[in-house]
């Protein structure tokens, strides 16, 4: 490639980077702005929280007549990613934010970041598809749209734009994708911050030199992170099929979820464990007397709340999850909270995302460099430890954890029917397409 046709590439880069960065920004700025008073509301009017059926009822119908074209979520994105296909409808965003809006407002508990990440995707597929672009530079643009989603969302647009190239294919970075990745996640950011969003400020993690004991202990708590992140799947994908084959209507499923929902919040007494659970979150780093069941708590909620079916993210719950892991391990192995709750914060998402590196690099824009070293040691610990497991199921596999060779590349969803060839060189097949969603 001569040194003009490079320059032109950037310029495209540039230049389709920062138009999706712009949009992407500007949807997470909203979309943060009304979950901020939807979540304010219901703090300051609990008895909401008894509607989460009727919450349930409404969103399931409206998904069931309007949305079975986007019900994949996360995974459509991911198979389109991968294997190309139709346009991701634009209504996509529209309706991810109506449902998860829906969901924080009536207590239930979710996260944000698939909101933020499929608003990302339909807007920048939409831009894509207008400007006729090729199917190579659609995948350019899609990924830069989740990125500047994750990024922005979150206020860390390095680990957005990691997270973009990195979630696809396990084990497997798309080099190709990272200057649009990282312009539309940096403008995404600059975008959410200009138009006056506050993120969440957490601890810097102190300084802790790395001993053969710390070593030792962060290997333990690699071992909790894995087991609760095996949990944590397991128990939502049973939900999610359990609850289809007893209860095939989707309204109905999720007006049952909410009825859990409900009834466990008045049987553990608090408010806690609904919606994004930031204060918790933060107590975690500095509270001492945080209680050994709130991980497990916070786990079971979204299991419920995810499992039957309503919308947002599993990121901050997850967050929530690993940074009690982490505070009550920091109390065990006498560390800083701080390190341990970061810690354990970061490297849950990793384990269920398969994500290491983008959440080794999201901690450090989170907590500060001091944090990185543990940070990825448990995250890439975990990774492996939790074996071909993850939140999404579209992620792609080309090679197992263990270094064995597939024969073609396969949807986890799909790995468990495909062999492995452990001393076979890489696959020269194409790539099968994955059954959509």
């Amino acid at each position: 490639m001569s040194t003009v046709e490079r320059a032109r590439q950037l310029g495209r880069w540039l230049t389709l980077g920062t138009l999706v960065g712009a949009l992407c920004g500007g949807a997470s700025a909203g979309f943060l702005w009304l979950l901020d008073r939807a979540t304010h509301f219901r703090t300051s009017h609990e008895e909401i929280i008894y509607a989460l059926p009727i919450a349930g009822l409404v969103l399931g119908w409206v998904y069931h007549r309007l949305g079975t074209s986007i019900r994949g979520g996360n995974d459509l994105v991911i198979d389109r990613l991968h294997d190309g296909g139709a346009e991701i409808p634009l209504r996509m965003a529209s309706m991810v934010l109506f449902g998860t809006l829906l969901t924080h407002l009536f207590g239930g508990s979710a996260g944000r970041e698939g909101t933020a990440v499929q608003m990302g995707a339909s807007l920048s597929d939409w831009v894509s598809h207008r400007l006729k672009l090729s199917a190579e530079l659609r995948r350019d643009v899609l990924t830069a749209g989740v990125a500047a989603g994750f990024g922005s969302v979150f206020g860390t647009p390095i680990a957005g734009a990691i997270f973009a190239v990195e979630v696809v294919v396990i084990g497997r970075i798309d080099h190709r994708a990272l200057a649009p990745a990282l312009v539309a996640s940096l403008v995404g950011d600059l975008v959410t911050r200009g138009l006056g969003i506050e993120h969440t400020a957490y601890p810097a993690a102190p300084h802790v030199a790395l001993t053969p004991l710390l070593l030792v202990e962060w290997l333990a708590l690699s071992g909790a992170v894995a087991l609760t992140t095996a949990v944590f799947i397991e128990l939502t994908h049973f939900i999610k099929l359990r609850g289809a084959s007893l209860l095939p209507s989707l309204p109905i499923r999720m007006a049952v979820g909410g009825l859990v929902v409900v009834a466990l919040w008045k049987v553990v007494g608090t408010s806690d464990y609904l919606g994004l659970g930031i204060p918790t979150i933060l107590r975690a780093f500095e509270d001492p007397t945080l209680p050994v069941s709130t991980f497990a708590l916070k786990l079971l909620f979204t299991a419920v709340t995810l499992g039957a079916g309503f919308i947002g993210g599993e990121v901050t719950p997850l967050f929530f999850m690993g940074a009690a892991l982490g505070s009550v391990a920091a109390r065990l192995f006498g560390i800083p909270l701080a390190l341990g709750a970061g810690v354990g914060m970061a490297a849950v998402f990793a384990a269920s995302s398969n994500t290491p590196i983008a959440l080794s690099i999201m901690a450090m824009e989170l907590l500060g460099g001091s944090a990185f070293p543990h940070v990825a040691i448990v995250c890439v610990l975990s990774h492996l430890l939790v074996g071909h497991r993850s939140i999404y199921l579209a992620q792609r596999l080309v090679r197992t954890k263990s270094g064995a060779t597939l024969h073609e590349v396969v949807a986890l969803r799909d790995v468990g029917a495909v062999p492995s060839t452990p001393a076979s060189p890489p696959p020269t097949t194409t790539p099968s397409k994955a059954s959509k969603p």
